[in-house]
């Protein structure tokens, strides 16, 4: 039986995830045979992402918003200023639900799809084949006074040597998947793919994005070619060192991942690309929630960092700030030993408008 939420925004990790009920029709995938999805050990999340993951906390929208977005198996665009827990918020769903290490992907002007999906090396291919050539050039031991038979490809193995592996020069040695990739194989339960900063792409990024979100699947043409020959190639994925096998050069997801865009606001996205997200904005946290988020970091706040997050609030409405330097601000101000004066002065410094324009302003009044 299903329920809501599934993601709650507390901290305790649970399965609830199992209680999704089934998707849209159109949104139904039916890749196999089912993989289990990797534990989160901590070797592959950094000790500051998983601090973020264990003290997040979700507003009642953003609660709202990753069910809906789990629900119908739809990307969630999360925009907002710096500093507001975009990429902080797929780790805590991650976290919660048991998804698994988060898949990451960091765009640039240069990311493309295809790096995404997998990377391939044709170099180190070539140069396998090349040692695989001169491997076989080799004279092979035999038995004193027994006739050499000429080596030829298919030359069977005599007792005793040792057997070169299958398709040493093959594609799949020198193939590994990306985290778009490894996202959209056939998992049981969603892997979590963080999209970070959809904003800084290229222009066409986007819409090259939105065929395989809408599909859920991929191919990948250097294991097609030799897919007669080798049906089965077994790939590295993003993130671990676990082997999976991919059948006939093709990639279908079994549960839709959960994927989270974020974006800083720095452009429009095209309708196309809109329709097909649920999108959430993050504002900067006011009052009680700005107040439990410092309480979930650094423990209940005393008179001094009471005062700082006043201050924040009011300094808030003045140009753009983030909940980062009012964390950093508390932290040292009641680590060092400082007077009055200079524990106010520090504060001043550690928490500058993040606009020259704001700033500006501010010293002009």
């Amino acid at each position: 039986m299903s329920k809501w939420p599934v993601y709650t925004g507390r901290t305790a990790p649970h399965d609830g995830i199992a209680d999704l009920p089934p998707p849209p029709p159109w949104r139904a995938f039916d890749g196999g045979p089912a993989l289990e999805t990797p534990a989160d050990d901590g070797a592959t999340t950094s000790p500051d992402r998983a601090h973020r993951a264990r003290t997040y906390r979700a507003t009642d929208e953003a609660v709202q918003l990753v069910n809906a977005a789990l629900y119908l198996r739809r990307p969630l665009l999360v925009t907002g200023p710096p500093g507001s827990g975009k990429s902080s918020l797929a780790y805590a769903v991650a976290r919660e639900l048991r998804l698994g290490p988060v898949l990451r992907w960091n765009i640039t002007s240069r990311s493309t799809l295809h790096d995404a999906l997998y990377q391939y090396d044709p170099l180190s291919r070539l140069y396998a084949a090349g040692r695989a050539a001169r491997d076989d050039a080799r004279p092979r031991p035999h038995a004193p006074g027994a006739p050499v038979a000429p080596r030829t490809p298919h030359t069977p193995h005599t007792p005793g040597e040792a057997a070169p592996p299958a398709d040493r020069a093959g594609v799949a040695d020198h193939l590994r998947l990306g985290p778009l990739g490894t996202a959209l194989l056939p998992y049981a339960r969603p892997r979590a793919l963080l999209i970070d900063e959809i904003d800084k792409s290229d222009l066409d990024l986007p819409n090259d994005l939105l065929n395989i979100l809408e599909e859920g699947q991929y191919e990948i043409p250097e294991l097609l070619r030799v897919a007669k020959r080798t049906p089965l190639a077994t790939l590295l994925t993003d993130g671990t060192d676990t082997p999976v096998t991919v059948t006939k050069g093709r990639v279908r997801c079994r549960a839709f991942p959960f994927v989270v865009l974020t974006s800083n606001g720095e452009r429009e996205f095209p309708p196309a690309f809109l329709r097909r997200c649920v999108t959430l904005r993050l504002r900067q946290p006011r009052d009680e929630h700005l107040e439990e988020i410092v309480r979930a970091h650094l423990g209940e706040p005393d008179a001094y960092a009471r005062g700082l997050i006043t201050r924040f609030l009011e300094r808030g409405n003045g140009g753009e700030l983030a909940t980062d330097q009012l964390l950093n601000a508390i932290y040292l101000t009641g680590a060092a030993d400082l007077d009055a004066a200079s524990r106010d002065v520090l504060a001043q410094q550690l928490m500058p408008y993040l606009s020259a324009s704001a700033d500006t302003g501010r010293d002009a009044v």
